[in-house]
Order: C-alpha cells, then structure tokens, then sequence
C-alpha cells in the first residue's frame, strides 16, 4: 500500500512539472511565484508522503513481526497439544494398569482374607480339639484313678486273701503232722507184740495192705466181731486222703489266683468294661470316611513303572513361563457343576507347580481355580471354588521332575473333596462349598491364572512342564475308576472334556500324541 502511495505521488510530480512548462510559457512572473508555492508544497508533501512512506515500513515491520509471533505461537499450541495428547495417552495406559494392580490386589487380598480366615477357624477347630482333648485326657485319667483305686482294694483284698489261705494252710499242714503223728503211733501200736493189743493182726506186714484197701469194701468179721483198732485205721486213712486232696485243692486255688490276679471266691466283682476313649473330635470325620472308603485304605503301596502306563492318548508342552504360553477350550462345559473330578499325568521340573487350571467367568475371574505360583511355599497350591473359599493342597512329591498321577475329586452335594496323589488319598476334607454350583459358560485356560476373562496372565504364576491324559467329569470318580486310571487302563465312562476338546495353542506351546508314558518325552 505505501508503494502504490509513492508512485501515485510520483506521477502527480511529473503532472506539475508538466504542468509547469505551460504556465511558463504563458506567464514566468507569476510562475515563479506558484512554481515557489508548489515547491513548497512539494517538499510539505515530500516531507508528509516521507512521514507516511516511515509510518507504513514501521507498521510493516510491526505485522511481520505479529505474523511471526502468530506463527510461532502456533507451532508451540501444536507441540503442547501434541504432548498433552501423548500425556493424556500415557495416563490412560497408565490408569488402566493401575486398575489391573489394583484388581490383582483386590483378588490378592481377598485370598489373603480368606486364608486368615481359614487359618483362624482352623485355629479356633485346634482349640476346640484340644479342649476336647483336655476334657477326654481329664475323663481318661479320673478313670485310670478311678481303676488304680479299684486295682489297690483289689490288692489288697487279694493280700488279704492270700493272708487267710496261707493260715488255712499252715492249720491244714499242722492238722496232717497230727494225723500222720497218730497214724506212726497207730502203726507201732499194730508193730507191738500180741499180749499187749485187743485185737492180733495176722503179721506185721498185713498192716499196710488194709490201710491201703478201699473203704467200700467188706472186712471179714471174726467170731468174737469186727476189731475196733482196725476201724479207726480205715477212719483215719480216709480222714488223711480226704486232708490231702482238699490241701492239694486249696494250693492249686492259691497258685492260680495269685498268677492270673483273680479275686477270692467271696470278692468277685462283674467284670468292667474296658475304658474306651474317645478319637479326637477334629479326627472323627476323616475316620468316618476311611471307613466308608476301603478301597482308599487298601491301595497298594507304589504305581506300576511308567513304561507300563498307557492309554495317555496325547500331552501338552509348556516350555517356559512366559505369558504367551496357554491352552484354551473353545466351548467349556455347557451346564453347572455340582460335581467334579480333575484327573491327570504332571511331569514339572520347576521347583513349583504352578497354576494348571483356572475357569473364570464375567462376574468372578476365580470361579474354579488350580493356583500355584513361584513363591512361598513351593510345596502346596489352592484349589479354589468361587472366590475367596479355598483349600490348600500337598503337591511336594510332585517336584522331582517325575511322572506322577493327580485326580481331585470335589461333591458339593456332600462338601466335600479328595485329593489323590498316585494313587494315594494325599488329602481330603469337608465343608467346603456345599450347595455350590459351577457355572457354565466361562473360559477354561490350562497354564495360566486368570485376572481377567481370558487375560490377566502373570509369568510367576505359569505352569512350566508337562500334563498328559488331561481329563474332567462332572462326577465323583471312585477310588477304583481313579486306580485304573493311574494303572492305565484308560479313562472312566463320560469325561466332559480332554485333551481332544482344545481349541487353541498359544505361544511355544506343544501337543505331541503318545499312547504310553515311556513315549511322552
């Protein structure tokens, strides 16, 4: 705009110039009057359009400088909504791991809850034991007083009957030495010569022969009658066999009261029923299914070779414990579960099981659970149904990187459940879920622990090693179809799922097919 100002001027010059020479032509005088005039208007105009032509170049400067500013300004509202933007994306990420963590800690600390809480009534059912306990042992010793009081009167009853037996037989052995005393005089009275006896003897030796002779029988009768003498040796013989005999009775009486520790004839008692103690009352229900489940306590004692195990079908490989390695089944169990067994082969060099199982569905990431993680303690896992109820399970044997059987059995109509381990009752229990149902319709993962439906994996807690002959049915296996599974004579009638229903393989997982142990490398 100051250009076209500047030329606009400039053609108004030539104008007056122009101008100018035809005025001089006509008049010089008053031309130089008015060329004075225009002249000075000239530089006044010179001096203004100078003024101006300033004016504008400093305006110019001033909206270059605006235009720059605006620019600039512009570039740092791009790079702070850029960076807002990336901040905003950032927090989001970060806000949506801080809400994992914090359901991870939610499930942590409700698992922790509930082992308090398991611990605490274990703690109060040791108590309640061992005041049943206090109470049995106090009942048992007040017996035992009881029965030492009893067995001390019986002592000394016995002390006292011995007392009176032994005088029986010191007046029995004194009543024999006055017998035997009358009967050497009787005899030197039949030795004597016949002038001085009422009645003659045929000879001394005939003497014995009589004494000796049955009382029943008949002596001859001489003339004059039966000879006095004579009868009273017949009355004392009879007299000192009959002494003898009942002598012989009450020594034998006294031997075998006083070996066997039985009371006089006069003191007997009935017999006492033998004190019988109670089991403790913790114990009372795991002896009530032992005797309910005999073939539990006649398992044999070892499985057969692994070489011998067939009828497998096919294993499953978890190489490492990334996150990335998981088996899925497209279509879990289509009903709810009031019954379950979980059976299978687990080979794991670890040092840890870690977790084999999880089904969770939308409303609970925990609705059935098999949870082991690399953590104290390595010797046991969780066996959860529906968050937080859980029961802790042995598995220490298992970590000899070995084959070895696993079937768990859980009935929520009994509420109970059995923890086989090679064919042994590794644990049981009770009260644990009765009246629970599983649902259908969840995601069934083998290999990892579900935080989230079909997510939420953490590397500590993958399953790292082999599972073989993987199998579920919505029973209670007995003990027998859980030892033919372990001896391999293949699987129970009705599994609902096995190996043969997985859908999908993730990570550096391997399926290898292997119909008998020994091939399952």
């Amino acid at each position: 705009m100051g250009l076209g100002a500047l030329g606009h001027s400039l053609v108004l010059l030539v104008l007056a110039g122009v101008c100018l020479q035809g005025v001089q032509l006509q008049q010089r005088k008053p031309f130089f009057e008015r060329f004075r005039r225009l002249e000075e208007q000239f530089r006044r105009f010179q001096e203004v359009s100078l003024v101006r032509l300033q004016e504008i170049a400093a305006n110019y400067n001033v909206s270059s400088n605006i235009d720059a500013s605006f620019r600039h300004l512009e570039d740092k509202q791009e790079a702070l909504e850029s960076a807002a933007n990336s901040t905003h994306a950032a927090l989001h990420e970060e806000l949506q791991h801080l809400k994992s963590w914090v359901k991870k800690l939610q499930n942590k600390t409700k698992r922790a809850a509930s082992r308090v809480q398991a611990l605490e009534e274990s703690r109060q059912e040791r108590d309640q034991q061992r005041a049943a306990e206090r109470k049995a042992q106090q009942a048992l010793l007040s017996n035992l007083t009881q029965e030492v009081a009893r067995s001390w009167e019986d002592t000394q009853a016995l002390r006292f009957s011995q007392g009176s037996l032994r005088k029986v037989l010191e007046s029995l052995q004194d009543a024999l030495k006055n017998q035997g005393a009358k009967l050497a005089e009787l005899e030197q009275l039949a030795k004597t010569p016949p002038e001085h006896n009422e009645v003659l003897l045929p000879s001394a030796l005939a003497a014995a022969p009589l004494l000796n002779r049955n009382p029943t029988e008949k002596e001859p009768e001489a003339a004059a009658g039966q000879s006095p003498t004579l009868k009273k040796l017949r009355a004392k013989h009879r007299q000192r066999k009959r002494l003898q005999q009942k002598s012989r009775r009450l020594v034998a009486q006294a031997q075998n009261e006083s070996l066997s520790g039985q009371k006089p004839p006069l003191q007997e008692k009935e017999p006492e029923a033998p004190l019988r103690v109670e089991p403790r009352g913790g114990l009372r229900q795991e002896q009530l299914a032992m005797d309910k489940a005999p073939e539990e306590q006649e398992l044999p004692k070892a499985p057969r070779p692994p070489g011998t195990i067939c009828n497998v079908g096919s294993m499953l490989v978890f190489p490492n414990a990334s996150t990335e390695n998981f088996v899925d089944f497209g279509p879990s169990f289509h009903t709810g579960l009031l019954e379950l067994s979980l059976c299978s082969w687990v080979k794991t060099s670890a040092g840890y099981l870690g977790t084999t199982l999880s089904y969770a569905t939308e409303d609970n990431d925990n609705k059935l659970v098999l949870h082991g993680r690399d953590a104290a303690p390595r010797n046991a896992i969780h066996f959860v149904i529906g968050d937080p109820a859980f029961r802790e399970l042995p598995v220490g044997r298992l970590l000899d990187s070995q084959w070895h059987h696993l079937c768990l059995i859980w009935s929520s109509i009994q509420g109970r459940y059995w923890f086989y381990v090679d064919r042994r009752l590794a644990s049981m229990g009770s009260r644990f879920q009765k009246g629970y149902e599983i649902p259908a319709g969840g995601s069934l993962v083998l290999g990892q622990e579900q935080d989230t439906l079909g997510g939420g994996f953490e590397p500590s807690e993958a399953f790292v090693g082999s599972l073989a002959g993987w199998a579920m049915w919505d029973r209670a296996l007995s003990p027998g179809e859980v030892s033919s599974i372990a001896i391999g004579d293949g699987l129970p009638r009705g599994p609902i799922l096995s190996l043969a229903n997985v859908t999908r393989l993730s990570g550096a997982v391997q399926k290898v097919s292997c119909s008998c142990l020994e091939h399952c490398l």
